[in-house]
């Protein structure tokens, strides 16, 4: 079986698998491959069994992340909670593997690495590396019954205080909302001593994804207090990325959101709300997202590693205890998320 290398970025019959293909999600779509490109300068490429010319019947896609601080690997995808190989006959995947660990030990890089939200199958020719706890909220009948699954006090109640409180509520794409929603993520980042992405991350997305993405932001007394970003694919929304201000949770900001999110997505005809990973070790995040009433599995992430590249390692160690960089002012912290995440992916 021949297997053909081609550029999603280029190739016409990309967007044609993507809005078919059952196990497609918004982390395929050529505006996320495209942000990842001008973003970061991550070179994506893709490998199928279709012959030049025929219709895309299979692909996995792959970013090869350059950097001179982690080395060299190929993943499927940088940033992205998963990203399911697309298939047409689950035998390929073999090959489609065999290729890749060929090229990561002839190339020397560091790893090749993949991301599935359900291919226990991997397991038999990758090692498993991450795990972690995956969510998401079945919204495809009655709202009622949403709303029967939401915690009494952690969700109904803080939405009927946000109502109370007459928070305000804005959605859409605008500059002046990309603005206030960048603040709070820098803000909330730093809350949790973690690097902010690079606006230029959010811009890329809200320009390559179009109406297929939506930043939501509610207020009080015209104050930003809270904001997600979503992504849309299908019948299927992807909650990606939340950020508040600390002062006003006791006004109930992120709950008022979500159920925003649930409310419109519904409107919609999606089934679906991907609440995305979290560290096992963030039970305070798992716990959330179990009080939406989402359920939740294991996610695992499997890689085949070029055992010549495992120094790296160290390298990776000294980023992850390098605390200090938290008590810079914003602007230098925005510069060290803008300077150091492109070696992260």
């Amino acid at each position: 079986m021949d297997i053909q290398v081609i550029d999603p970025l280029k190739d016409k019959r990309w967007d044609d698998l993507v809005a078919s293909h059952p196990s497609a999600s918004a982390f395929h779509q050529r505006g996320w491959l495209e942000a990842l490109a001008r973003t970061y300068g991550y070179q994506p490429f893709a490998l199928t069994t279709a012959a030049a010319g025929e219709r895309l019947g299979d692909a996995v896609v792959l970013c090869r992340v350059a950097s001179w601080l982690t080395w060299t690997r190929l993943v499927s995808l940088p940033f992205a909670d998963h990203c399911e190989p697309l298939l047409k006959d689950p035998g390929t995947l073999t090959q489609f593997l065999h290729w890749l660990r060929q090229e990561c030990d002839r190339r020397k890089w560091r790893y090749v690495e993949l991301r599935p939200l359900n291919a226990p199958e991997l397991s038999f020719s990758l090692s498993s590396h991450e795990g972690f706890c995956f969510h998401e909220l079945d919204i495809s009948g009655d709202l009622r019954q949403v709303v029967r699954g939401l915690h009494k006090n952690s969700f109904i109640r803080k939405i009927r205080r946000a109502e109370r409180d007459r928070l305000s509520y804005e959605t859409g794409r605008s500059e002046r909302l990309l603005d206030e929603f960048y603040r709070l993520i820098v803000e909330t980042r730093r809350r949790h001593r973690l690097l902010p992405q690079p606006r230029a991350w959010f811009q890329n997305l809200v320009q390559g994804m179009g109406e297929n993405v939506q930043i939501r932001l509610a207020r009080k007394n015209g104050v930003a207090i809270a904001t997600i970003l979503a992504l849309r694919h299908g019948k299927r929304v992807i909650f990606k990325y939340g950020g508040s201000d600390a002062r006003f949770h006791n006004l109930g900001g992120m709950p008022f959101l979500f159920w925003k999110l649930i409310e419109e997505s519904k409107e919609l005809g999606v089934e679906k709300i991907d609440l995305g990973r979290s560290d096992w070790q963030n039970q305070g995040l798992i716990v959330f997202k179990d009080r939406i009433g989402a359920s939740r599995q294991a996610l695992r992430y499997y890689r085949h590693t070029n055992p010549e590249s495992r120094k790296v390692a160290a390298a990776l160690r000294f980023l992850a205890h390098w605390r200090t960089i938290f008590t810079l002012p914003d602007a230098a912290l925005s510069l060290a998320g803008r300077v150091l995440y492109r070696h992260m992916g």
